[in-house]
């Protein structure tokens, strides 16, 4: 059985679900072709993912392919009630997923998924494929292939590969070029300068906000916060990156400095204690500290915990920890991926090209069962090309075309300049 919050919340959901459809239009066309050639059929695919209205245009499409779905959690702030309502009341798909769930149900949840013998997985974050290499083995007998979602998930992956104790082929979404590109830049850097604002109704202009790594997620933040009028410190740990912060206009410093100077810290580096408990000692008083990297352990809460004096909620989602020498800093969403605690995730419109590539994935799964080794492989070029061409078209855009000619010529050696 089902496992949610309240069924009543459905209607709500349902029509928050049919908002974002509109907003997925590749999505959508992969939806009425999967309708008509059912490429899925009879496939069960277990997922953990962010029950978000994005997610659950993906599991609809999915069932439109002839799939059996079921979904669970893969954070348990980010679920959307009314939408998990509507997924199981509304579109005939079992959920397990309640805001706030606490780590037995979490866990209870990823279970229930495995209980289904899913073929195919989709996870974000890797924890559900973890949980089955560790904990139940059987599940591996029945396994096809499955899917990973972000940066967090296919670094678990590929230390699995290497260490060959990966036991069944991941295809790595993350990895595609209409995903990371975007996704991870446009939805990211939009989502979580969303989810502080709503968390704290505090202005960006004129704040020192301190970005901690420079991937595509922070690259994303680090544009958006510096568009609204934020004073950006990047810090990183790799010189390539630091570089590219540099010449793109932010200000570089190791975190011990920036951290004096920051109203906001946010983290985006996928690594653990990348704020620890030097790092609140030397911040100035009244600091905002965010997390917009998969799991909550970028910043060290039990370090703070230990040199607190004491610790309330003032705001939702915004808890204030006063030292022991009476300043106060101040850590969002518990430390969990603000954009999802306090907001809603990514926009649809970005979404709608990183789950159709989770949809055709999954297709690729089915056309190539049998064929692929237990390694992590990229979302192949084809496939990345045309939800690009699919995505400009729905945006009324047009692009030129090489003629034979200049094909010809980059093709060629022999002619010079």
């Amino acid at each position: 059985m089902p496992d949610i919050k309240d069924e009543n919340l459905a209607v709500k959901g349902k029509q928050r679900i049919e908002w974002a459809e509109k907003h997925m239009p590749v999505l959508r066309l992969i939806k009425e072709r999967f309708e008509k050639e059912k490429p899925l059929n009879g496939i069960r695919i277990g997922a953990c993912l962010h029950v978000t209205t994005e997610t659950a245009n993906l599991m609809i499409t999915l069932k439109a392919g002839g799939a059996e779905v079921k979904l669970c959690a893969s954070n348990p702030l980010s679920t959307q009630d009314d939408v998990a309502a509507a997924l199981v009341k509304e579109y005939g798909i079992d959920v397990y997923a309640v805001t706030g769930e606490d780590n037995e149900a979490y866990y209870k949840h990823i279970n229930s998924i495995l209980d289904f013998k899913p073929q195919v997985t989709m996870d974000d974050g890797a924890d559900l494929v973890s949980t089955i290499h560790s904990k139940r083995t059987e599940c591996l007998e029945e396994i096809i292939a499955g899917t990973e979602e972000t940066t967090t998930g296919v670094i678990r992956f590929k230390a699995m590969e290497r260490d060959k104790v990966l036991k069944y082929p991941i295809i790595a979404v993350n990895d595609a070029t209409t995903k990371f590109m975007f996704d991870n830049r446009y939805g990211t850097g939009q989502s979580t300068l969303d989810g502080i604002i709503r968390a704290t109704n505090i202005l960006i202009a004129g704040k020192n906000v301190v970005v901690a790594g420079y991937g595509w997620c922070g690259r994303g933040f680090a544009l958006k916060a510096k568009g609204m009028g934020a004073n950006v410190i990047v810090t990183e740990v790799d010189h390539l990156k630091a570089l590219e912060a540099r010449m793109d206009g932010f200000r570089v410093k190791p975190m011990n400095d920036a951290c004096k100077k920051a109203d906001i810290i946010v983290t985006l580096t996928g690594d653990i204690n990348v704020i620890d408990k030097h790092h609140f000692e030397l911040m100035k008083p009244e600091c905002l500290i965010a997390n917009s990297g998969h799991f909550n352990v970028e910043i060290n809460i039990d370090a703070l915990e230990e040199i607190k004096k004491s610790k309330r909620t003032v705001r939702d989602f915004v808890e204030e920890y006063t030292l022991k020498d009476g300043k106060r800093i101040y850590i969002l969403g518990e430390g969990r991926l603000i954009n999802l605690a306090a907001a809603e995730g990514h926009p649809a419109d970005v979404m709608d090209m990183s789950f159709a590539n989770q949809a055709l994935s999954a297709e690729y799964i089915m056309q190539t069962k049998g064929k692929l080794e237990p390694k992590v492989y990229v979302v192949p070029e084809n496939l990345d090309k045309t939800i690009a061409k699919l995505k400009l078209e729905a945006m009324g855009i047009k692009i030129d075309t090489l003629t034979e000619e200049q094909k010809k010529y980059l093709a060629s050696w022999e002619t010079g300049t």
